[in-house]
């Protein structure tokens, strides 16, 4: 697919597309342009009619470290940056329920608060061995709203979903599998591989009664979830600007910039 932003890459194989979060550097954490990014892929994915399955992956070491500290603090001052990303939340849940193509997640590593929420919005999840998932939301102050909301309680208990969202604990790969939170743990060496293969397996299903039956599948996840997902919305928005979430988002900023000062190669 021509014209890709070097934050977010798509790639061929044969009828699969690998779409990569790619800023290894920042552990593929959300920046306004990758956020961006997400909220138009699934449409312009959903118009590639070569494309019959999607894998959905991380660059480097991560899957998905969360929000960008950066794009996390411009938000406390500027209400149009805070609309915008309510908008791109809502349109990458609505746009994942609704891609009519199997997406396999591979999660490579840490999949963290937006990237918990992507790689539960996907089909299928094949976590690392090495791999965790957390959704620490709350724990900065924040409400779970770009997919906690939407996706857990789809997923396992409505006990569990509030154990994990309300304390922010990561879930070591096997307990996500336990609790229904993934389909299995594969070899770190092995996941690509795996994920690839299970793509192509999909890929291979006669496409009008896969793409009908995942269809019927989102009429009631959406029947589930959407209340929920625009009151997560709106209370997130709001907190947004908590003196709670602007105290606890500073002080991890300061920190990491510290971090970074005292060892500059990490």
């Amino acid at each position: 697919m021509s014209g890709e932003n070097p934050v977010l890459t798509v790639a061929a194989e044969g009828d699969v597309r690998i779409v990569t979060l790619n800023r290894p550097d920042r552990l593929n954490g959300v920046s306004a342009e990758l956020h961006r990014r997400l909220a138009e892929v699934w449409d312009e994915l959903a118009e590639d009619t070569t494309a019959r399955a999607v894998v959905l992956t991380g660059a480097g070491r991560a899957f998905c470290a969360g929000g960008d500290f950066d794009h996390l603090q411009a938000h406390h001052h500027d209400a149009e940056i805070r609309d915008r990303s309510i908008r791109f939340d809502r349109r990458i849940q609505t746009a994942m329920l609704r891609f009519p193509l199997p997406v396999v997640a591979a999660v490579n590593g840490p999949a963290v608060g937006l990237g918990c929420s992507l790689a539960l919005g996907c089909d299928l999840v094949l976590v690392a061995d090495d791999a965790y998932l957390a959704d620490p939301h709350v724990s900065v102050g924040l409400v779970a709203g770009d997919g906690g909301v939407t996706f857990w309680p789809l997923l396992t208990s409505l006990l569990r979903a509030k154990e994990y969202l309300f304390t922010g604990d990561r879930i070591p790969a096997a307990k996500a599998v336990e609790l229904g939170l993934a389909n299995r743990v594969v070899p770190a060496a092995e996941l690509a591989k795996e994920a690839l293969a299970l793509a192509q397996r999909l890929a291979a299903q006669p496409a009008e009664a896969l793409r009908a039956t995942k269809a019927a599948l989102a009429v009631v996840a959406e029947q589930v979830s959407r209340g929920g997902m625009e009151a997560a919305l709106m209370a997130e928005r709001a907190t947004m600007t908590s003196p709670d979430h602007i105290r606890i988002i500073d002080d991890l900023a300061a920190r990491a910039e510290r971090r970074a000062a005292a060892d500059p190669e990490r």
